[in-house]
């Protein structure tokens, strides 16, 4: 197997022993049983009553056949047998002031509790019931109920056993009802949630883990799905955040990679311009007046491209100097810029200045020297890359003025202009040329310097072609605080 195989490999998800699915599965079965302790509680408590009221309707129709007997009397068999039919030791009714016993066998020598079901509250019922479920020892109750013909009321003497375990057995049916209906609810709300968001969470939990493994590798950009839901919104948006991030590390490998190869040729290079400038010294010896004329410029031009070169390795490296900002005529720089171009009256793009007549700037020589070329310099290249050349038309125009503190400098063309893409990542290494073979470091660079005196740089809309225009403050002052004031003005 190859290193490149291992490597694309998507990495597996190390699934906790208690993870997310069985804390989904045991929290809706607590769920679960809780709800069914809140319906059992008021449930047993029913079961109570309703099985007190059946034997207080049974105690009624008893009394009605005890009462009919000839002169009240019963045979004991008979009373024994309608008393065993009630689950009660006696019967008796109370009339007015007198209180008949109906029926009696083996009456106890005291009543232990009283439940009259005549009037009575929920809250009642439920503490009445546990009261008689955890009370473990045998004792006798008195059941009070309606009486019929009349009679005040009717009650019954009788042992609580056999409503304890009916109780219990009510409960026990309850319980493994409950236990049912739980694990069936767990299990489908279970494998609902697992499959609707516990599956795709284990697919983006193994996504990311993959995706840091290889950060540069597309391979492992999560496949967004079709979901509408917010796992399909985070998967798409995981998507973009891997895609941008990958696409910023694959530049930051360029930059590292022009970095490592400016340095290695950046001192030969310097040697080889440092012999150049060694002639063109010897060049300005030279009594002609032609050379006497073009030999300062040659130097200049030598001096700055050894300061490009050592300024191209310090980008590589991130590392800008910090502009060294004195008072510059604009004029003279926009000029140098001119005859750095090469423009001269029969080239194809014609060159306008429009800089105030003694507009100064408070910046770093060199380095609005080099803004100002890269602006320039793409324009040119835009518009010689044009496929439909009009020199008639074609033309570069360098304005600048002066709005209170800030230097206001405007860089336009005639060329193609920016294309969607190139506009969303004007200012990006890389990213913002539009002509094929450019590395768009020009505008980049730009950028940078301009951010280092205090400024701003902005592409400018509705215009012919492109119009950059930079703004650099004279001092230090907040950019905000000048439009502001222009506002007001």
């Amino acid at each position: 197997m190859s290193e490149e195989d291992t490597a694309v490999r998507p990495v597996s998800v190390r699934v906790p022993r208690f993870g997310l699915s069985g804390k989904l599965l045991v929290l809706t079965i607590l769920f679960v049983m809780i709800a069914e302790v809140l319906i059992y509680v008021p449930s047993v408590a029913n079961f109570r009553v309703t099985w007190l009221k059946d034997r207080l309707a049974t105690g009624y129709t008893a009394a009605l056949v005890l009462d009919a007997a000839p002169n009240g009397m019963v045979p004991d068999s008979l009373a024994k047998q309608i008393l065993d039919s009630i689950g009660a030791r006696a019967v008796a009714m109370k009339m007015g002031e007198r209180r008949r016993m109906l029926a009696i066998d083996d009456m106890p020598p005291a009543v232990d509790d009283t439940f009259d079901m005549r009037n009575f509250t929920s809250l009642d019922a439920i503490v009445d019931t546990f009261k008689i479920m955890l009370n473990a020892r045998p004792y006798v109750m008195r059941v009070v109920g309606p009486a019929p013909m009349g009679g005040e009321y009717i009650e019954l003497i009788m042992d609580e056993r056999p409503l304890r375990r009916a109780m219990l057995r009510y409960s026990v049916d309850i319980l493994l009802l409950s236990l049912a209906i739980s694990m069936i609810t767990a299990a489908l709300v279970y494998l609902a949630l697992h499959y609707m968001f516990v599956r795709p969470m284990r697919r983006v939990t193994g996504n990311m883990m993959a995706f840091r493994a290889d950060p540069e590798n597309p391979d492992r950009i999560i496949a967004p799905s079709a979901r509408a839901d917010e796992i399909g919104v985070a998967e798409r948006e995981l998507a973009t955040m891997q895609s941008e991030l990958a696409s910023m590390l694959h530049q930051k490998s360029r930059l590292a990679a022009l970095g490592l190869a400016v340095s290695k040729i950046n001192h030969d290079l310097r040697n080889l311009l440092a012999s150049a400038q060694l002639f063109s010294d010897r060049l300005a010896n030279l009594p002609d007046p032609t050379v006497q004329r073009f030999a300062p410029k040659l130097m200049r031009a030598l001096e700055r491209a050894i300061a490009f070169c050592q300024s191209t390795l310090s980008y590589g490296r991130l590392q800008e100097p910090p502009p060294e900002r004195r008072q510059i005529l604009l004029e003279p720089l926009v000029e140098e810029v001119h005859e750095t171009l090469s423009l001269g009256p029969d080239s194809a793009v014609r060159w306008i200045s429009a800089v105030e007549r003694g507009l100064v700037v408070e910046a770093d020589y060199d380095q609005l020297f080099r803004i100002l070329l890269n602006l320039a310099r793409n324009a040119v290249q835009a518009m010689e890359s044009r496929a439909a050349r009009d020199p008639g038309r074609d033309q570069i125009r360098i304005t600048g003025r002066r709005e209170g503190a800030v230097v206001v400098i405007e860089v336009s063309d005639t060329g193609p202009g920016f294309s969607d893409k190139a506009r969303d990542h004007l200012f990006e290494a890389f990213q913002g040329s539009t002509r094929a073979g450019g590395t768009g470091l020009g505008l980049a660079i730009a950028a940078e310097l301009v951010r280092a005196h205090g400024g701003e740089i902005r592409l400018v809309e509705g215009t012919i072609g492109a119009t950059f225009r930079l703004t650099i403050p004279d001092r230090a002052v907040e950019l905000s605080a000048h439009r502001g004031a222009r506002a007001l003005g």
